[in-house]
């Protein structure tokens, strides 16, 4: 059994045609850009965004004490260490990049053909989540995504597979600058100073509001370059 999940792991499927990319990157948009849809995909989002926080951490030395994830979709990673340096910014800048990022990087692994790693790999996330999450919903949350992303890993055809990674990869791509204006709204419309670029504001002195700014350039210009490797061919 090992030895087949490690064979379906490597499996190589071809990439989609741009036709077809262009497709499921549409689907995607109208889901993700509807109320409805975003609902969803939020908590996709949210369990990345959180991952990114929990990997950085992890990597500039912070010890990290879990993760709780929301009915609502936000989400809270709480590390210990020290509350300010450059160890503390690098894992508050991490969170709302992570999707697109991961969205990139998802794009580039398509390209290879790799569809079925791609999900294998948010598998290996969630996994890896259930260690660290601490509250219930969040336990269901990154359960059902490991299970669901799985059990469809399994028993897929492999045109199936490659159109489900491609829609993965799409939703996180379009939907990280969303959340990012979601978060300006948010901002907007609250008074208290919570969040991640009001964190970082007052750990840098930097105005939150151009940490916003940084936040959605990098997810625009993830979301562009990502675009043209999941739509290879595009106009010729």
């Amino acid at each position: 059994m090992l030895t087949d999940l490690w064979g379906r792991i490597l499996s190589t499927q071809p990439p989609l045609t741009w036709q077809v990319s262009l497709v499921l990157g549409v689907v995607a948009l109208l889901v993700t850009w509807s109320p409805i849809g975003y609902a969803v995909v939020r908590h996709l989002v949210t369990l990345v965004h959180e991952a990114g926080h929990a990997v950085v951490a992890a990597l500039v030395g912070r010890r990290l004490s879990g993760i709780r994830l929301h009915s609502d979709t936000s989400g809270l990673t709480v590390s210990r260490g020290r509350p300010d340096g450059p160890g503390m910014v690098a894992m508050l800048a991490a969170g709302y990049p992570a999707p697109a990022l991961v969205g990139l990087g998802g794009a580039l692994v398509l390209g290879q053909g790799y569809a079925a790693a791609l999900l294998w790999g948010l598998v290996l996330l969630c996994a890896c989540l259930l260690l660290l999450v601490r509250n219930l919903y969040g336990l269901w949350v990154v359960l059902v995504t490991g299970v669901l992303v799985g059990g469809l890993s399994w028993v897929a055809t492999p045109e199936v597979l490659s159109g489900a990674a491609y829609l993965v990869v799409w939703a996180l791509l379009l939907a990280a600058p969303r959340s990012v204006v979601e978060l300006q709204r948010q901002r907007w419309r609250r008074r208290e100073r919570t969040s991640d670029p009001d964190l970082l504001a007052r750990v840098t002195g930097v105005p939150a509001t151009l940490w916003v700014g940084l936040f959605w350039l990098v997810c625009a210009a993830a979301l562009v370059v990502g675009a043209w490797q999941l739509l290879p061919g595009l106009g010729h």
